[in-house]
Formats: C-alpha cells, sequence, structure tokens
C-alpha cells in the first residue's frame, strides 16, 4: 500500500480583534478525504507597543505603515522560532494571515501587513502570505477564506460558524459551499466591556444581567448590511462607519447593551441558519472566542429551536481552528490547488491564493 504523504504546517493568524498571535502547527494527511492534528498551538499576547500601533495602523502615515510592515514581520517570524525551538518542531512552510489595516474590496485593495521575507528570515522556514490580494484582484471580496477549510476538513457539519471579532458562516446550500460575514461580535462586546474596565464578558454574564433595548435592536437589525444579497464582508471601516456610531447614541446600562447585541446577533444568525439549513437534523459547529460566550449560545439555541444542534468543540479547535485553517491553505498552496472559492468571494473564478517566500 502506497505511504499516505503528510504537510507540516504552521497557521499564524492575528485577528480582527488584535489581542494577539494565534500559531498552530498542524499535520495533515489526505486519504480518501483530507484529515489533521493540531499538534502544538498558543497564543501570545502582543507586547503593548505593537498591539497600539496595530490598533491604530490606518491612522499612520505610509513611511510609518511601511516600518510596522517591517516590524510586525520581524515579531512573528521571532515568535515562530522560538515556538519551533522550543516545541522542536520543523514545518515546511509558515502560513500568515497578517493584520489587517485596510480591506475595501469594492476598491481593489485589501491590505495585510506583516513583511513576508522579513517573517522568513526572522523565522528561518519558508513563508506564505497575502492569501487575500489574488481574489481580489479577480473581483472577489478576498474573504472569508476559511471556507475551503470548512468544507475539507469539517464536512460532517452543515454549517461552521466562526465567532472572533466579526462573525461568519460557511454551509452547503444546493451542492455548493457558501459563506459570508453575517455580524460584527467580539469587536462591539468588547468595546462596551472594556467601559467597565474588562477586556471581556466572561461567558456573557453581564450580558445575562440585562434587559434587550428595543429601540436600539431595531436601529441595528435595520442596517443597510443585512438586506444586501451580494457576497458580502465586514472589515473595519464598515464597524467604525455603520455600528459604532448607532452604539454611541445609546446612553444605556453596560448590561443593557450587551444584552441586545446578543439578542441582535442571535437574531441574525439564527435567521441565516434557517434561510439556509436544511429542514432538519443539522449540526452546526461555533468555534472562535464567542464560543465561550455562554449566553448567546444558549440565546442562538433557543431559536434555532429542534432543527440545529449547537456544537461547541474541544477546546483546541474553539480557539485554533482559524491558524489551523490558514496552515491549510499553505499547503493548498504548496500543491498548487484550489484554496479560494468564487461561490464565497463573488470573483471571477476560483483560484490559488497566496505569495511564496521560499
Amino acid at each position: 500500500m502506497k505511504p499516505v504523504k503528510t504537510y507540516e504546517a504552521i497557521g499564524l493568524m492575528s485577528g480582527t480583534s488584535g489581542d494577539g498571535l494565534d500559531i498552530a502547527y498542524c499535520t495533515f494527511w489526505k486519504n480518501d478525504k483530507w484529515h489533521f492534528e493540531i499538534v502544538q498551538a498558543e497564543t501570545i499576547a502582543f507586547p503593548s507597543k505593537l498591539a497600539q500601533k496595530l490598533r491604530q495602523s490606518h491612522l499612520l502615515s505610509a513611511e510609518q505603515l511601511a516600518l510596522l510592515d517591517v516590524d510586525f514581520g520581524a515579531w512573528m517570524g521571532t515568535q515562530v522560532r522560538e515556538f519551533c525551538e522550543k516545541h522542536r518542531l520543523a514545518p515546511l512552510t509558515v502560513c500568515s494571515h497578517g493584520h489587517t489595516v485596510f480591506h475595501q474590496p469594492h476598491l481593489g485593495m485589501t491590505k495585510q501587513i506583516g513583511s513576508g521575507w522579513t517573517l522568513r528570515e526572522n523565522a528561518g522556514f519558508p513563508v506564505i502570505n497575502d492569501f487575500r490580494s489574488f481574489d481580489v484582484a479577480l473581483g472577489g471580496q478576498g474573504a472569508p477564506l476559511a471556507p475551503v477549510g470548512d468544507h475539507l476538513l469539517f464536512p460532517d457539519y452543515e454549517g461552521c460558524l466562526n465567532l472572533g471579532g466579526i462573525s461568519n458562516i460557511s454551509m452547503v446550500y444546493k451542492g455548493q459551499r457558501i459563506a459570508f460575514d453575517v455580524s460584527p461580535f467580539n469587536l462591539l462586546l468588547n468595546e462596551i466591556a472594556a467601559r467597565k474596565g474588562l477586556a471581556y464578558d466572561d461567558r456573557g454574564m453581564l450580558a445575562a444581567t440585562g434587559k434587550v433595548n428595543t429601540t436600539f435592536l431595531e436601529q441595528l437589525n435595520a442596517i443597510d448590511f443585512y438586506t444586501s444579497k451580494n457576497a458580502k464582508s465586514l472589515g473595519r471601516e464598515e464597524i467604525e462607519g455603520l455600528f459604532l456610531p448607532l452604539l454611541e447614541k445609546h446612553n444605556d446600562s453596560e448590561e443593557n447593551l450587551l444584552a441586545t447585541l446578543v439578542e441582535h446577533y442571535a437574531v441574525q444568525i439564527s435567521t441565516v441558519v434557517q434561510q439556509f439549513f436544511p429542514p432538519a437534523n443539522n449540526r452546526l459547529l461555533v468555534t472562535g472566542g464567542g464560543a465561550y460566550h455562554a449566553f448567546f449560545i444558549d440565546q442562538l439555541q433557543k431559536k434555532l429551536g429542534n432543527e440545529t444542534t449547537v456544537i461547541v468543540p474541544e477546546p483546541s479547535i474553539v480557539e485554533f481552528k482559524e491558524a489551523l485553517i490558514f496552515a491549510f491553505l499553505g499547503v493548498l498552496r504548496i500543491n498548487n490547488e484550489i484554496n479560494t472559492l468564487a461561490a464565497v468571494t463573488g470573483a471571477s473564478r476560483d483560484s490559488c491564493g497566496g505569495v511564496y517566500y521560499p
């Protein structure tokens, strides 16, 4: 019997929430289908000065942004090298999402920083990054990119919901994988939790004590983003232009604002699930930091009823699924296989994205 080829790759994820860098060393192999194992993984908090620069990166001058691009690549490379030395690992490649500064696909532009050459030199391993630009050049949104991983690594679920800074969902509909951003998530919840001196609302305990502000809820549900039928994605620009101004208009308690956001998210996400999932016996995989928001998970399950079961998997998948999938996108890139789906992004064709630094 021919031995199965395995691929060892590291995935790096710096999410919209901007709290740290996820590093996941993963093994992939394929027989009848793709399989994976997350061998080692950890999250490394950004140093305070770097975190501040990343949060304000869209306000920097061109020269300052170019310097941050190099500095961030060097910092990520150093973290990868130390991670590999500590665990005695030697990946085939390091696959980096980068940190999103600008995302305006309607203008043909998306920008993730974290210099590939600098990352490669500091890590000591080949690097693949810039997974989004090719799809944007093909007229796509450049996002979301996870659906290929959902389709090939998690085929036993009717849908995959990721709850990070933004919520996004991936599913098979009429025989085709579709995916899109559904709503904000931790970006707004953490904004309100910060008013009480908290990094986040642990398990949704504050939200659970609040009451829904019906006026605020109606205004949230009326935002134009939710009526768009095209391929769509949410970025910092939409959060700052559409959601934050609305949030700042309401002088309500933090608990009530959090409860209202949870209700809003549960309404929007359950509406999507009920629209696109089969009538019954569905399984929805939920990952990302929001999967630990027990109050939201409970509210979502109530709205979905018995037709769809909400499943929160083991912590390594909850916390590192996105890093796992970026490692997998890199493996597909090495094999020149499709890693970006036009049905998801709205591009003119499927593509194999990512810039390789050998």
